[in-house]
């Protein structure tokens, strides 16, 4: 070992000066630049009190060789034994004087030896900021130097570990009985270089000439002839060059390169790699986005990214969309509606359930439904009409059929409608429409003119109430019934509430999620394909035209009635005769 010092030579050399004077031998104060330098002192009972005075002479000698100030080299010193004392902090002097005067009025601990504990003091106070050092992105390197003459009585090499982790290089200089082993496991590497073991106290001067040599060494990085790309290292006599994050080391060990992270073929992007400084990072092509998991790709959903305008479906293909339209129905030349329910006019009442087992977030689900519905029909005055009713333990009606002339309105009042929680009243409901929803006062058309009453029942539970009778009656008043039934709804009951043939007229999602797929057998159910509506238009039965109309065919059945009557009496008169003849 280099650090390995046994000659007596030096020995002899001390009995004929001072120590002090041969630190000062070495030459003229070295200017070292910024350290925070602190000297761990092992103080005890088996270190004599001659050689503890030594030790002293040892730091008096040393810090004559430093240059020391506020902002070049910071000194402080520990002592330690079984418990640790801080002699003077690193910034509690400035001056060399005030610090050998702290040195000489030392007094020895005389207990155990718990360098472990020292190093941890020292890593976590003597090197705090609030001790004088200075902070660590000031880069200022710091030093301790642990002066030691037996075996740990703890343990040293895990504290020792962190304290390196946090950027102290540590000098271990070991005296007579000194453990090479703990020595080891203290100082920072190369060993070679922070290690030194001496025969005795007298001999420590020896590492004192060689530490001050390793701190006045030149700064070549300083002089700017490196020629590293990125970072210098500066070293005792020499200096080493360092890339930044994401960079290596060239062959020249002066230049820097990029390092390709994507070469390493673990990267497990799906598309494309692109290799950043700090390491692989996953693209995807136009048109996909990017998963959570940062290396799957998911094509783009333009129909939820961008305001597609589809009336029915939006359908993404990879960098556009296009509209769809439910079966039977064509899509008109904007490329985004389609044709609506024209066929026919009707006049709609939706009744939903509001009950608390729908739960808010489904009943919005629902309001969505509904507006769906509204979409593919023809909602004016003149065609068709509709109407919203909300029940649960009791029953509102929301808006009534006459009250909105426009989709664009129904649909606003459908989003506008609020949750009402509670019970499931569904035959109560029922009579509510049957007494009400379809009345003229609530904007019903006179049966007169023959527009189909439709009546829509959306649930998702059984009823608490009896629907059997009012589920009959209107169908008696000429409703025809649908029932929509999600989730626990009872089969049977949408059945009772249905027309006939239930296969048409009931209709069942197993969830809210899921119930759009219902719309277009509504769609066709609803919308007439015959009857008034087709090419028919409705006029009032006051108007002139219509009473000329109606007098002309009343005319005409009167006729053809006094023709039948008139028939009917010729051949009683003939029965009459034949019956007269045979008598």
């Amino acid at each position: 070992m280099r650090g390995l010092l046994c000659s007596p030579l030096p020995m002899l050399l001390l009995l004929l000066q001072p120590w002090e004077s041969q630190l000062q031998f070495a030459g003229p104060r070295c200017r070292t630049g910024p350290l925070d330098l602190v000297f761990v002192i092992d103080s005890s009972r088996s270190v004599r009190p001659f050689e503890f005075e030594t030790m002293r002479q040892f730091l008096v000698g040393l810090l004559r060789g430093l240059d020391v100030g506020p902002n070049a080299t910071r000194v402080g010193v520990i002592q330690y034994s079984s418990q640790v004392q801080s002699v003077f902090r690193l910034g509690a002097f400035s001056r060399r004087e005030d610090m050998e005067r702290a040195i000489r009025a030392l007094v020895p601990l005389a207990q155990g030896t718990m360098t472990g504990l020292a190093i941890q003091y020292a890593m976590n106070v003597a090197f705090s900021v609030a001790e004088g050092a200075r902070p660590p992105e000031a880069r200022v390197p710091r030093i301790a130097v642990i002066v030691t003459d037996g075996r740990p009585q703890d343990r040293v090499a895990e504290v020792a570990a962190q304290a390196r982790a946090r950027g102290i290089e540590i000098y271990a200089v070991g005296v007579q009985r000194a453990d090479v082993g703990s020595l080891r496991a203290m100082a920072s590497p190369p060993l070679d270089e922070h290690v030194f073991l001496v025969e005795s106290f007298d001999l420590i001067q020896e590492f004192g000439l060689q530490f001050q040599g390793r701190l006045c060494a030149i700064d070549l990085c300083a002089e700017g002839t490196h020629g590293c790309e990125h970072h210098c290292i500066s070293s005792p006599g020499s200096y080493s060059c360092r890339c930044r994050a994401g960079f290596v080391l060239q062959r020249d060990q002066r230049s820097c390169r990029a390092i390709d992270h994507c070469s390493f073929g673990n990267h497990s992007c799906q598309h494309e790699c692109v290799s950043t400084f700090r390491g692989p990072r996953c693209h995807c092509r136009e048109g996909h986005d990017l998963l959570p998991d940062g290396r799957s790709c998911q094509a783009r959903d333009l129909c939820n990214g961008v305001d597609h305008g589809c009336e029915f479906q939006c359908v993404s293909e990879g960098l556009s969309y296009r509209c769809l339209c439910p079966e039977g129905q064509q899509l008109q030349a904007d490329g985004k509606s389609c044709n609506r329910c024209r066929e026919g006019h009707v006049d709609l009442v939706l009744l939903v359930d509001g009950s608390k087992s729908v739960r808010p977030q489904n009943f919005e689900l629902v309001k969505r439904f509904v507006n769906q519905i509204v979409d593919f029909l023809d909602v004016s005055p003149e065609g068709t009409r509709v109407g919203l009713v909300q029940f649960s333990s009791r029953v509102r009606t929301e808006f009534p059929l006459g009250r909105y002339g426009t989709a664009a309105e129904v649909k606003q009042a459908v989003l506008a409608v609020e949750y009402m929680e509670r019970g499931t009243m569904t035959g109560l409901a029922l009579r509510h429409m049957v007494e009400h929803s379809f009345s003229e006062a609530q904007g019903a058309r006179p049966r007169a003119l023959n527009v189909p009453r439709v009546g829509l029942v959306f649930t998702d539970g059984r009823s608490q109430d009896d629907i059997s009778v009012w589920a009959a009656r209107a169908k008696e008043e000429g409703i025809v019934m649908y029932a929509v039934g999600v989730g626990k709804a009872v089969e049977e009951e949408l059945r009772q509430i249905a027309s006939e043939p239930a296969e048409l007229h009931v209709s069942y999602s197993p969830d809210f999620g899921s119930m759009t797929h219902l719309l277009e057998n509504l769609r066709g159910s609803i919308c007439p394909e015959e009857g008034i509506g087709a090419g028919t238009e409705l006029r009032s039965p006051c108007e002139c035209e219509s009473l000329v109309e109606f007098q002309g065919r009343t005319l005409g059945a009167l006729e053809k009635l006094t023709q039948n009557l008139a028939q009917l009496a010729a051949r009683l008169e003939d029965l009459e005769n034949q019956l007269a003849s045979q008598k």
